[in-house]
C-alpha cells in the first residue's frame, strides 16, 4: 500500500492494484502545482465531507477517469444527480471493495458543499486489507470515538491526522488522538496551505519524538510505502 501526499488534505492511495484519491483540492492549492490533475489515475474518489478545500477538483477527476465517489449519502447523491456513479455509506457503516474494506466513521468538523447545498455529517475512513490498515481522519477535532477504532477495526499501520490547527486539531491534540487509536506512526496534513494553519513542523516533530512516535509531515510529492 503506497500513500502520495498531493497537498492539503489530498492523497493518493495505491493498494490492490486500484488507485484511491481522497479529498482532492489540488488545482487552486500554490504548494500542489506541480500536479497535473490530468495525469491522476483514480478508481475510486473518497471524500470526507463537502468543503470546497476537500472536493474542488472531484468532477474534472471523475469525469477524466470515470471514478466511483464513496461519500456519506448525501455527498454521493448531490454527485449522482451530475450523473456520476458513487457509492454511499454512513457512519459506522463498512462495505467490502474490491481495494478492501472501508469503513465509514465519525468527524467532529463543519460540512456543506461549495454551492450551499448540504453535505451531511463529516467522517473519515479507516481501510484495511491484507497490505495494511490506515486511518484517515478527515477534517476533526479531538474526539473520544476515536477511541472506537481500535476496538471496531484491525490494528493501524498508519494514522492520517489533521495537524494544522485553527479549523482542525492541532499537532498536540492528534497527539492525544494517536493515544486513542493506538497508532505511533502518524502522517500530519492538512497543513500550511493557509495562514491560520501554517505550524512549526520542527517543534511538531519534536515533541512526537519525546514521546516515542513517529510523525512525519510530508512535502506534496511524497510517498509513505507499508
Amino acid at each position: 500500500m503506497k500513500v502520495k501526499f498531493l497537498g492539503h488534505a489530498s492523497l493518493l492511495i495505491e493498494t490492490k492494484g486500484k488507485s484511491l484519491i481522497v479529498d482532492p483540492f489540488i488545482t487552486p492549492n500554490e504548494l500542489a502545482k506541480d500536479i497535473d490533475i490530468n495525469t491522476l489515475k483514480a478508481d475510486y474518489i473518497l471524500i470526507t465531507h463537502g468543503h470546497q478545500d476537500h472536493v474542488v477538483d472531484v468532477d474534472a477527476i471523475a469525469e477524466k477517469t470515470g471514478a466511483t465517489i464513496i461519500s456519506n449519502f448525501e455527498i454521493v447523491s448531490y454527485y449522482g444527480e451530475k450523473g456520476f456513479t458513487g457509492h454511499p455509506l454512513n457512519h459506522g457503516g463498512a462495505f467490502d471493495f474490491d481495494f478492501g474494506n472501508l469503513k465509514y466513521v465519525n468527524a467532529i468538523h463543519s460540512s456543506v458543499l461549495p454551492d450551499g447545498t448540504y453535505a451531511g455529517n463529516p467522517g473519515g475512513f479507516v481501510l484495511s486489507n491484507e497490505e495494511g490498515c490506515i486511518y484517515i481522519a478527515g477534517d476533526t477535532a479531538l474526539t473520544m470515538d476515536m477511541k472506537l477504532i481500535p476496538m471496531t477495526s484491525p490494528k493501524l499501520d498508519l494514522a492520517i491526522l489533521p495537524v494544522g490547527d485553527n479549523f482542525t486539531m492541532g499537532y498536540e491534540d492528534a497527539l492525544i488522538a494517536s493515544d486513542f487509536i493506538e497508532c505511533d506512526h502518524i502522517m500530519g496534513y492538512h497543513f500550511d496551505t493557509f495562514p491560520p494553519i501554517v505550524i512549526d513542523k520542527e517543534k511538531a516533530i519534536d515533541l512526537y519524538n519525546k514521546k516515542g512516535k513517529k510523525l512525519v509531515l510530508p512535502t506534496v510529492g511524497d510517498t509513505i510505502e507499508l
